[in-house]
């Protein structure tokens, strides 16, 4: 679930960015009054731009739809909260054998 919801998430922002690069400013109405033939595109003078504004407020309702998501998702796990939480404690190694010690023999003397 977590990784649909990063694909929707990526997906919806380039599309946020790509739609805002598409849509002209406000002063480019002036343009259109003077004859550019604006009145001549696939939506009409005002029909594209109508359309943009619309998929873009699609496309941000989803992103922060699929933000809310991720943030319910990653409030929900149980992943530990502190990283001392996650070490696990290393066995204590053992006593080394510590070999019994002989008392020295003295050496023998010849008789």
């Amino acid at each position: 679930m977590h990784e649909i919801l990063v694909v929707i998430d990526i997906l919806s922002a380039v599309g946020i960015i790509g739609l805002v690069l598409l849509q002209q400013g406000k002063g480019a109405d002036m343009g259109a009054a003077f004859g550019s033939g604006a009145s001549s595109t696939l939506f009409g003078a005002r029909g594209s731009a109508n359309f943009l504004t619309r998929t873009t407020a699609v496309l941000a309702i989803v992103f922060f739809a699929s933000n809310l998501g991720l943030a319910y998702l990653a409030g929900k796990s149980v992943a530990p909260k502190s990283i001392t939480e996650t070490v696990q404690e290393a066995p204590k190694p053992a006593a080394p054998a510590v070999p019994e010690q002989q008392t020295p023999k003295a050496p023998e003397v010849p008789k």
